[in-house]
């Protein structure tokens, strides 16, 4: 009877660890996409990055990160020297702060480029077959 009791005992208990663990798990787990991601992006960062910080209520933050801590960071304005601690979880976009083009913009660059390159190489050859044209691009 007391070996049964027993057992019983151990199984509530483990059944009630069980369930205990998964609510810390889902508490824990509140670390949304968007603080993940400035998580990642401030970890890739190097030292005194510039960066533009939008809070999820909408306002926004431009500086350099000064410190990373495990929970946040801290970005201080350059113009005035205030620091402010940021939050992961108060972030909903984070970008490195104005480094020139986007790779859109270097992609959409290289394609014009290309554009013109084949035309010249392929297209004028095409157009101008050796008569004497005088008008268009010959």
């Amino acid at each position: 009877m007391i070996k049964r009791t027993f057992a019983v005992l151990i199984s509530v208990m483990i059944l009630a660890t069980s369930f205990a663990f998964q609510s810390v798990q889902a508490q824990g787990g509140k670390d949304t996409k968007a603080a993940a991601k400035a998580r990642l992006k401030v970890d890739s960062l190097g030292s005194n990055a510039r960066v533009d910080v939008k809070f999820l209520d909408g306002t926004k933050l431009k500086g350099y990160v000064s410190a990373k801590e495990q929970d946040g960071f801290t970005v201080t304005d350059s113009k005035t020297g205030a620091s402010s601690v940021v939050r992961y979880a108060e972030v909903s976009e984070l970008k490195k702060a104005g480094d020139g083009l986007s790779t859109k913009s270097w992609i959409i660059i290289g394609s014009a480029i290309a554009g013109a390159v084949v035309t010249l190489i392929i297209i004028k050859p095409v157009l101008c077959d050796g008569t004497a044209h005088t008008r268009g691009p010959c």
